[in-house]
């Protein structure tokens, strides 16, 4: 017995496939179709989105200027006052006497700038009644070191010896320590140091002592009047530019030379005070002198030659004298 089974022939697969695919594609145009649309919409949204937002601003930058800080008072006393303590330190007494002038002027420049710049400065209000003081030190300084130049110069003194210890006697020199002393108790110090300097001297040799002794075996005497002068001499009868007899006589005193041999002699005389015995000389009033007239010492088989001499200016005296460089007396 055989059964039949119904056989259609087509394409059903494909016929499926194709409406699956026309359906799909359908789909796809509506997907692509609400995709375009809300993307469009979306798109304008967002722009309008975008332009409806403010444009942004910038907020300027502002940099203060930064307020200087003061310099602390203490470098600025020290920046004015320590190059006058160097330069005081400078000063040297073994130099000759122009060497040792220039160093003065140093100093008292130093000195005067520091005065001058102090008294400028902001100075704190606990030490401004000290600062005054120091400032008007510092000035009179440079004045004493300017006069102590000028000292030098018209021969008030004769050797940076003597002049070094005026240096020390300056009032206003002592009383820059006691100001700074000041500063340094309130907080404010500097490096300043005052010299060490010779004291003041006045030494004298004795009434008709030799400072130069050559031969005395002649006849020959120099008698030496000095009770007018006001300061002690030394007189030298000299040869050649070379002192061969150099006495000391004191002020409001009188002395000889005796023995002195037969020979024509040149008279020097010099002033002053404080007679240094290895210099050989005055260090302070010194002035130098020359007896315009030889004098000839002459001895004969009965007489013998004696001068005397005043150093003093005399009403009617007979004897012309001149002033003469210290280079041009002789060597004692």
């Amino acid at each position: 017995m055989h059964q039949y089974r119904e056989i259609i022939r087509g394409n059903g697969m494909k016929s499926i496939t194709k409406a699956g695919v026309a359906v799909g594609s359908v789909l796809l145009l509506a997907a692509c179709s609400s995709g375009g649309s809300g993307g469009s919409s979306s798109a304008s949204g967002s722009s309008d989105a975008f332009s409806a937002l403010p444009a942004p601003t910038r907020t300027p930058t502002f940099t203060p200027t930064p307020t200087p800080t003061p310099t602390p008072y203490g470098p600025v006393l020290a920046g004015y006052v320590d190059p006058v303590g160097a330069a005081l330190g400078r000063i040297n007494p073994a130099a000759d006497l122009p060497g040792f002038s220039a160093s003065l002027q140093e100093a008292a420049t130093a000195a005067n700038s520091a005065s001058s710049g102090l008294g400028l400065s902001d100075t704190p209000t606990a030490v401004g009644t000290t600062k005054r003081q120091l400032v008007t030190a510092l000035s009179q300084l440079a004045t004493d070191l300017t006069k102590l130049r000028s000292d030098i110069k018209s021969k008030t003194f004769c050797t940076t010896g003597s002049a070094f210890a005026q240096v020390g006697l300056s009032e206003s020199l002592k009383s820059i320590p006691a100001a700074l002393a000041e500063m340094t108790a309130a907080g404010y110090t500097t490096n300043f140091t005052v010299p060490t300097t010779p004291q003041p001297q006045t030494r004298t040799l004795d009434n008709g002592a030799f400072v130069t002794k050559g031969r005395l075996k002649g006849s020959g005497q120099l008698n030496i009047d000095n009770t007018a002068g006001t300061s002690d001499s030394v007189v030298s009868l000299s040869k050649s530019g070379k002192a061969v007899h150099s006495l000391y006589v004191g002020k409001g005193k009188k002395a000889s030379i005796e023995g002195i041999e037969d020979g024509t002699y040149d008279v020097f005389f010099s002033d002053g005070v404080d007679w240094d015995p290895t210099l050989k000389m005055f260090t302070q009033s010194c002035s130098y002198t020359k007896f315009d007239d030889t004098l000839a010492f002459e001895t004969n088989r009965k007489t013998y030659s004696i001068w005397s001499i005043t150093l003093t200016a005399k009403v009617g005296g007979n004897a012309k004298t001149s002033d003469v460089d210290e280079e041009n007396f002789p060597q004692v």
